[in-house]
């Protein structure tokens, strides 16, 4: 039997391993970052996605994000009607920090809408975004951004996606790859004819399976004409409103 005196508290140190490398997949496009994020964290959660784009002809492609915000972030994105594209862990941006040193930062995301227009997105938490030193650390990334890398430089707060927000967002997303317009424009004809305060009541108003009404109402609040209280869990019991 092994003494106490023997026991040693210090926590067990591990080499550090390598990134994660996931392989082909059949009918898959490869994920094309520059760097591969899925490292082991004891805190941070690596998220690897397939998803389909404009710019990927509708054929879904391998994303990795650093984070459930980096996730969150693109996932929200990709609702919107002017969406286009989306890449991920870009080549890195050299520039000279407040401290004098040269610098490189690889941006999260950039995010390319229809008309051509770019955004390079950095995603932060909010204590790290309040703190003066890294204030001026994106002041000075952004300064340096070349002209033909993005049209704009965007600051995400992660906080914002709170853990509601978070699971609201793959419930729609999922709903947004079974389109239904037929039974998505009976639900907003009932919507403008009937008076309703919880999903449930309007609902209860349409002419189709019980179902089909539900996904058409989640379709319908990511793209915005129906309002909720996204950092709520939405579900028939939630407050909604017409917003068109």
């Amino acid at each position: 039997m092994q003494s106490n005196d023997d026991w040693d508290p210090t926590p067990v140190t591990y080499p550090k391993q390598p990134a994660l490398a996931l392989g082909p997949i059949p009918g898959v496009l490869p994920y094309d970052g520059f760097r591969n994020p899925l490292t082991r964290s004891n805190t941070a959660k690596r998220v690897s996605m397939a998803l389909a784009t404009p710019a990927t002809k509708g054929q879904r492609k391998v994303y990795h994000f650093e984070s459930e915000a980096e996730a969150s972030t693109a996932l929200d994105a990709m609702l919107s009607p002017d969406f286009y594209g989306l890449e991920v862990q870009l080549p890195p941006i050299t520039y000279r920090s407040p401290r004098g040193k040269w610098a490189q930062h690889h941006f999260d995301q950039r995010l390319t809408s229809r008309d051509g227009y770019r955004r390079a997105v950095f995603v932060r938490n909010g204590s790290s975004l309040a703190r003066p030193d890294v204030q001026q650390e994106i002041d000075a990334l952004f300064s340096a951004m070349p002209r033909d890398f993005a049209d704009q430089a965007i600051v995400v707060n992660a906080d914002d996606y709170t853990s509601a927000y978070k699971g609201n967002l793959r419930r729609i997303w999922d709903e947004f790859n079974t389109p239904n317009p037929e039974g998505e424009q009976h639900v907003i004809d009932m919507a403008r004819k009937t008076n309703f305060w919880l999903a449930k009541e309007l609902m209860a108003a349409c002419d189709l399976a019980r179902a089909d009404v539900w996904q058409a109402v989640l379709r319908l609040i990511g793209r915005k004409v129906i309002g909720a209280d996204w950092h709520a869990v939405i579900n028939e019991h939630s407050h909604i409103w017409l917003s068109a």
